[in-house]
């Protein structure tokens, strides 16, 4: 089994509900964003799939959210708090959708909020 991980990074606004205090108001990150992804078998080429591929996807989705007020994106409307653990979820959702033809998997994605703090999804099989 084979691991990629790409890093980027994404700036936007949120309001959570129904936590700490301060989180409830208005608010803003700059949030980093770890993607991995497994595969079993490498190509010809000796990869398991170009790094630029992912990080083209990965830019993508990020574009989606940058400087953005998260809570105004449909994705995150209703019951889908833009909290870093939906966040994470949505990036590995959307990124396996865009990765649908490759013989690979979104094995994990971490939103991390600050330098010492993330949360990190694991999508199951049945998720994706």
């Amino acid at each position: 089994m084979y691991e990629l991980r790409v890093a980027t990074h994404f700036a936007a606004a949120h309001q959570l509900q129904m936590v700490a205090q301060k989180c409830e108001n208005l608010h803003g990150h700059n949030w980093k964003v770890d993607v991995c992804v497994r595969g079993e078998k490498l190509d010809a080429g000796g990869v398991l799939v170009d790094f630029g591929v992912i990080k083209r996807h990965v830019a993508d989705i990020m574009e989606e959210l940058d400087h953005k007020f998260l809570n105004q994106l449909e994705p995150f409307r209703e019951n889908f708090p833009p909290s870093s653990e939906n966040i994470a979820r949505y990036v590995a959702r959307r990124l396996q959708t865009a990765l649908g033809g490759l013989a690979v998997h979104v094995s994990s994605v971490s939103a991390w909020e600050s330098d010492n703090a993330c949360a990190t999804y694991f999508p199951p099989p049945d998720d994706l």
